[in-house]
C-alpha cells in the first residue's frame, strides 16, 4: 500500500508567509484516505512590513513606527521614535513640532484613550518619558477623522503599549555621552539632588511648603527665627559636581499561558529607570515695541544645568480567544528635573544696571494610568470596541528659589541686599483630582464581499470623552530685611550659612506674601462626543470615508481676584460639529492618491487658562486668561504615495490649514 507523506516548511519574512512541500513514497500495511490538509499561518502585525502594508491599505492617513523598527534603530524613547517620521522634529524644551506646528497643536492617546498632560506648561506629556520597552507601535494621525478627539491641528499620537505576542525576558543597560555635559566639571545641582533621594525623586519632600502654612490659608505669616532656620528643609546652596554619562536600565518580561482550548492569557511587566545631565548656554533676550522702533528690553546670557531622572513601570494583563480581546494595563511615569539657571546682563532696558540672578527649581510629576480595553467580533459583520481609564496625575514646582543682585566681580564674595524681592521662594502645585476617559464603538459590515477582501460598506457609530478636574495652588514666601545691616557678602554657590547667621541676628526673616484669595483655583473640563463614520468602497481601487462628530466642550473655572473674597465662576460651554472626508484612489499596486478635508478645534494649554500670573525673574511671566477661547481650524490635505517595495514608501504631501 502507498500513502503520501506531506512535509510543510513555513518561512516568515517581515509578515509574509511562504509555503513549500515535499512528496515522498512510503509503504505501510493499513491504508487510510486523507480528505485534505489545512495549513494555518499567522503574521506579526508589529513588523515594519506589516505596518507599512496596513498604512498602504487604510483609508485613514496614518503613519506608524513599529516595534521592529524601534528595536532595529536603537530608539530609546517615544519622542525619539516619532522624529523618525517625516515632518516631525523636536525642539529642546518645546516638545515635538509636526509640519511646523508646535507641541500645543498635538494630542495624545494611549491605547485609544485620552491622556492628560502631567505638566501645565505642555499640551501633552513629554513623550521622552515613555521608554520604548513599553511600546508595541506608535501611530501618527496627520489628518483628522471623526473617531479622534476634535483637538487636532498638528497630529494625534496614539501609543499602543506592548502586546503579549510571544514570551521573552530581557534586561537592558545603556550609556550615553553628551559632549557639552558629560564629564563636565563644576556642573551645578541643588544640594543633595544628585544623591539617592534625588535619583528616586524623593528630594521633593524636603522642598514642600513649611508645616506652619502648608494647610492654611495665606495670612502674611511671619516665620520666627527658629522656624526660618528649621522649617525649610531645602538649602539655597548648590553643589558643583563632575557629571557622569547618561544611563538607563530596563527590565521587561512577557509570559503566556494557555487558557482553555483556544484562549491565551498573558502577563507583561516592564521597569525602567534613567538619568540625564544637560547643559545649555546662550542668549535669552527680549524686545519691546517702543513706538516707531523695536528695541532690546533684556540682554541676558543664560546658563542652564539640568539633572533629570525618569522612572516608568508597566504592568499588563491580556486575554485573547478567537474574536475576543481584553487588556488591562497600569502605567506609572515619574519625572524629576533639578534645574539651575544663571542669568547675567540687564533687564527692562537698564543698560547700566548689570545684574546676576539665579533660579534653583525642581519640576516633579507623577502619572498613573489604569486602563481596561476590550473588543469583540460577533460573526463576520459585527464588531464592538470599548475602553475606560482612570488617571492619578500631579505636578509641582516646590520651593522654586530665586535670588538677584548686582553682577559681582567676584562670585565667591558678592554683595547682596535683603528686600526688594532679592530672595523669593515659589510653590506651584497642580493636583489632578480626577481624570477619566472612555470610548465605545459599534461597527457593522454591509453588502457582499464577492471576490473582494473587504465588505463594500462599513458603518460605525461611537462615543469618546473625558473629564479632567484640577486643583491649583500658587504661593510665595519672601526673604525680608529685619533690623541692622541689610547688605551682606555671599558666595553665590554657598549662601546658606550667611543667611542663617543673618536670621540669628534678626537681619533677615521669611514671611508669606501670597494673596489670601487668588492663590487657589479649580478647573473642571468635560468633553463628550458622539460620532458616525460611513466607509464606502465602490470598487477595489476606490475608498471613501465620510464622518461627522458632535463634540461638547464645557469648562468651569473657579477663582478669586486678588484681594477679593467673592468666588467667581467662568463656565464656557460650546458645541462643535466637526465633519471629515477622506478619499483614497489606488492607481495601481504601487501608487495611491489621497485627499482629506476636515474641520477641527485647538484647545489652550492648561497654564493659559489658569487665572494666575506665573513669575519668571527674566520678566517672561505668563498671565493666564480664564476667558480664553478654543480656535477653529479648517484642514486640507492632498497626498501621493509610491511604494517601490513592501518595505519602502515615497510620498509627496500638500496641506493647508486656516484658523
Amino acid at each position: 500500500m502507498k500513502i503520501n507523506k506531506l512535509s510543510i516548511a513555513v518561512l516568515f519574512l517581515s509578515g509574509s508567509v511562504f509555503y513549500a512541500q515535499e512528496t515522498k513514497q512510503d509503504t505501510i500495511t493499513k491504508e487510510k484516505k486523507i480528505e485534505g490538509v489545512v495549513i494555518q499561518g499567522s503574521s506579526n502585525k508589529k513588523t515594519e512590513t506589516a505596518v507599512l502594508g496596513e498604512q498602504k491599505k487604510a483609508i485613514i492617513q496614518k503613519q506608524a513606527v513599529s516595534a521592529e523598527e524601534i528595536s532595529r534603530k536603537g530608539i530609546s524613547n517615544v519622542e525619539q521614535g516619532l522624529t523618525k517620521v517625516t515632518g516631525i522634529t523636536t525642539v529642546e524644551g518645546r516638545g515635538l513640532f509636526v509640519r511646523g506646528l508646535e507641541e500645543r497643536y498635538n494630542y495624545l492617546l494611549i491605547n485609544g484613550l485620552g491622556s492628560p498632560s502631567n505638566n501645565p506648561f505642555q499640551k501633552i506629556i513629554a513623550l521622552k518619558q515613555f521608554p520604548t520597552d513599553v511600546v508595541g507601535k506608535l501611530n501618527i494621525y496627520k489628518t483628522f477623522n471623526s473617531n479622534l478627539y476634535g483637538d487636532f491641528a498638528g497630529a494625534t499620537f496614539d501609543i499602543e503599549t506592548l502586546t503579549i505576542d510571544k514570551p521573552f525576558t530581557k534586561v537592558e543597560f545603556s550609556v550615553g555621552v553628551n559632549t557639552l555635559s558629560t564629564f563636565r566639571d563644576n556642573f551645578k545641582v541643588a544640594e543633595g539632588a544628585d544623591g539617592m533621594n534625588g535619583y528616586l525623586g524623593l528630594n521633593s519632600r524636603d522642598r514642600r511648603l513649611p508645616e506652619e502654612v502648608r494647610n492654611a490659608t495665606p495670612s502674611n505669616y511671619r516665620f520666627t527665627p527658629n522656624e526660618s532656620l528649621n522649617s525649610f528643609k531645602d538649602s539655597w546652596n548648590v553643589d558643583n559636581v563632575k557629571t557622569m554619562p547618561n544611563t538607563s536600565i530596563g527590565f521587561t518580561t512577557v509570559q503566556k499561558i494557555k487558557a482553555g482550548e483556544t484562549g491565551n492569557l498573558g502577563v507583561l511587566f516592564s521597569l525602567n529607570q534613567s538619568t540625564k545631565y544637560s547643559y545649555r548656554e546662550g542668549d535669552n533676550n527680549q524686545y519691546r515695541n517702543n513706538g516707531p522702533s523695536i528695541e532690546l528690553s533684556n540682554l541676558l546670557n543664560k546658563k542652564e544645568y539640568e539633572y533629570e531622572t525618569e522612572s516608568s513601570v508597566l504592568l499588563g494583563l491580556g486575554y485573547k480567544n478567537k474574536g475576543t480581546n481584553v487588556n488591562l494595563n497600569a502605567i506609572y511615569l515619574q519625572n524629576s528635573s533639578n534645574i539651575i539657571e544663571d542669568f547675567t546682563g540687564y533687564k527692562n532696558g537698564q543698560v547700566l544696571d548689570q545684574r546676576f540672578f539665579r533660579t534653583n527649581q525642581q519640576d516633579i510629576s507623577r502619572f498613573l494610568d489604569l486602563q481596561l480595553t476590550a473588543s469583540q467580533k460577533v460573526g463576520e459583520r459585527h464588531q464592538f470596541k470599548a475602553g475606560a481609564s482612570y488617571v492619578i496625575n500631579s505636578y509641582s514646582q516646590p520651593d522654586r528659589k530665586i535670588f538677584e543682585l548686582t553682577k559681582p566681580e567676584d562670585y565667591t564674595h558678592a554683595l547682596i541686599s535683603y528686600g526688594g524681592n532679592s530672595f523669593i521662594r515659589q510653590y506651584l502645585d497642580v493636583n489632578g483630582r480626577f481624570y477619566g476617559s472612555a470610548f465605545g464603538e459599534y461597527s457593522i459590515f454591509l453588502g457582499d464581499k464577492g471576490d473582494r477582501k473587504d465588505y463594500p460598506l462599513q458603518v460605525s457609530v461611537g462615543y469618546n470623552g473625558f473629564t479632567d478636574i484640577r486643583k491649583n495652588s500658587y504661593r510665595f514666601i519672601f526673604g525680608n530685611p529685619g533690623t541692622g545691616a541689610s547688605s551682606v557678602y555671599i558666595n553665590i554657590d554657598r549662601p546658606q550659612d550667611v543667611l542663617n547667621n543673618s536670621i540669628n541676628n534678626n537681619q533677615l526673616y521669611y514671611n508669606e506674601g501670597s494673596d489670601s484669595y487668588s492663590y487657589l483655583s479649580n478647573i473642571y473640563q468635560f468633553v463628550n462626543a458622539g460620532y458616525a463614520n460611513i466607509n464606502y468602497k465602490p470598487s477595489e481601487t476606490w475608498d471613501i470615508l465620510l464622518g461627522g462628530r458632535f463634540e461638547n466642550d464645557m469648562r468651569v473655572i473657579r477663582f478669586n481676584r486678588p484681594g477679593n473674597s467673592k468666588r467667581e465662576d467662568i463656565t464656557p460651554n460650546k458645541n462643535y460639529f466637526l465633519p471629515s472626508l477622506s478619499i483614497k484612489k489606488s492607481l495601481n499596486n504601487k501608487n495611491n492618491i489621497r485627499l482629506s478635508l476636515s474641520k477641527t478645534i485647538t484647545r489652550p494649554v492648561l497654564i493659559e487658562t489658569m487665572p494666575i500670573e506665573y513669575i519668571n525673574p527674566d520678566n517672561s511671566s505668563i498671565l493666564g486668561n480664564a476667558n480664553i477661547q478654543n480656535s477653529e481650524n479648517y484642514n486640507v490635505d492632498l497626498k501621493w504615495e509610491y511604494f517601490p517595495t513592501n518595505k519602502e514608501m515615497f510620498a509627496v504631501n500638500l496641506f493647508a490649514k486656516n484658523r
